[in-house]
């Protein structure tokens, strides 16, 4: 199957499997179980070898074949048709020997100057009459010129910024008004820009479907604010205040957040919603978990999760599914549930010893030893948020590392020194332990 790369560009797989779109492209439509079969249109010269029972996707910029395997290979044989090689789809014909045989879509492509047919031949239990209504679609679309021409027509705006050289001169533009040069064209231009997105941001939150038409423009204006921020903040160095720092870092955290481009949805995704939910949601808290010290409870993530989808919606059955689907799946995240109840999604590198450690560091302190810790402050220890620590605390109660004690103030949680306490001789104090620790720091109270 290699060698199928000499013709078609390979694509390129996420931690979880999942293909990495271009920039603007987004999934349409999936097929499970699909076998490709290429021939040349004159004469089978081109020898392909066949592609067996894989993943088919089609996005608005490319068909993406992808192999069924649970473990994402990185140098795997998946491979992409982009939809403006294709010259030609064929219609299907209804006949009693099609009725017999499995779903077949037929398209030619243009490839180095021959012809190719391509079958796409769906063994699976898919829509593959609607897969073929949105192929349709998307070729006719053919939303990759959109792009092509806005790429293009960005050149000649930076161009044309005030204060560096242009072809044109003079202090007058092109429609008669007066050109603003230096510090003041720069800030009259920086001024239009944030006036268009404000009425960017306006139209798309008149309503529900202005929302919905325009959340893939909102989206990338998101991005590319965030990209400005993270450009503006690394150009300053620190120069700047410790509020406004905190300020940019809000931003851009609600920046990261705003949207995903290409939400799995159980329309285009059909039987294998959960499975495709699974791997989009293994890439997405990737992040937030880093930020989080590892571990997240899984209402955040359900938060964080639809406030990324936008309209496209998720209940809690489909997200708990979802992550549970991932011990089926070599995603480096994983589903817990604590003995409390609790569910939360943490990073398979997380290491319960190594917290373990560090509560065992803040509770030996002489102040800790005295008056004990509480959920708040191993937060402030751990960088998780009180309830996920109070979580880790009764897990190293479990564990004998520590002590917990309920009052009206609450849980309070010490060091265990029962273990180095000698039942026998009781005022017998080591030297080195624990223990001699707590003696010393309580008398000196």
């Amino acid at each position: 199957m290699a060698g199928n790369n000499n013709f078609f560009p390979s694509v390129s797989l996420t931690s979880s499997g999942r293909p990495v779109l271009l920039p603007n492209e987004v999934e349409c439509q999936l097929l499970s179980s699909v076998d490709l079969e290429f021939e040349d249109a004159q004469s089978n010269s081109l020898n392909f070898p066949s592609l067996k029972s894989g993943l088919l996707i089609l996005t608005t910029h490319r068909l993406l074949w992808l192999p069924s395997t649970s473990i994402p290979v990185p140098n795997s044989d998946a491979i992409a048709i982009h939809l403006s090689l294709v010259t030609h789809i064929f219609s299907n014909k209804k006949s009693i020997k099609s009725i017999f045989h499995s779903p077949r879509i037929r398209f030619q492509v243009s490839l180095n100057s021959k012809s190719v047919v391509v079958t796409v031949v769906a063994r699976g239990k898919g829509d593959s009459d609607g897969f073929l209504s949105k192929f349709w679609e998307s070729w006719r679309g053919r939303v990759w010129e959109a792009d092509t021409v806005s790429s293009n027509s960005s050149g000649p705006v930076t161009a044309s910024i005030p204060g560096t050289s242009s072809s044109s001169g003079g202090l007058y533009s092109s429609d008669g008004s007066v050109r603003m040069v230096g510090v003041a064209g720069i800030l009259r231009k920086e001024q239009e820009i944030w006036e268009s997105t404000d009425k960017s941001l306006q139209d798309a939150f008149q309503d529900l479907s202005a929302l919905m038409t325009n959340a893939k423009d909102m989206v990338i204006l998101a991005e590319k604010m965030r990209q400005k921020l993270l450009s503006g903040s690394s150009s300053q160095g620190s120069a700047g205040t410790d509020e406004e720092m905190g300020s940019k870092d809000e931003m851009q955290d609600l920046l990261l957040s705003v949207g995903i481009i290409s939400p799995v949805t159980k329309e285009s995704a059909g039987a294998l919603y959960h499975q495709q939910l699974c791997r989009q949601l293994a890439d997405f808290v990737r992040k937030p978990l880093e930020k989080h010290g590892g571990m997240m409870n899984l209402i955040d993530v359900y938060c964080l999760f639809n406030r990324a989808r936008g309209t496209e919606l998720i209940s809690p059955d489909d997200l708990l599914q979802a992550c549970t689907l991932w011990e089926k799946f070599d995603v480096p995240v994983m589903l817990r549930k604590f003995d409390s109840g609790v569910m939360v999604i943490q990073n398979k590198s997380h290491s319960d010893e190594e917290v373990f450690a560090r509560i065992k560091t803040l509770v030996t302190k002489p102040d800790a030893l005295q008056a004990g810790i509480t959920a708040g402050d191993a937060a402030m220890t751990l960088g998780i948020a009180p309830a996920m620590a109070k979580e880790h605390l009764l897990n190293a109660e479990s564990k004998g590392i520590l002590c917990r004690d309920i009052s009206v103030d609450g849980f309070r949680f010490y060091v265990n020194i029962f273990p180095e306490i000698d039942f026998n001789d009781i005022h017998l104090v080591k030297d080195h332990s624990i223990y001699s620790v707590w003696i010393r720091a309580t008398s000196t109270s």
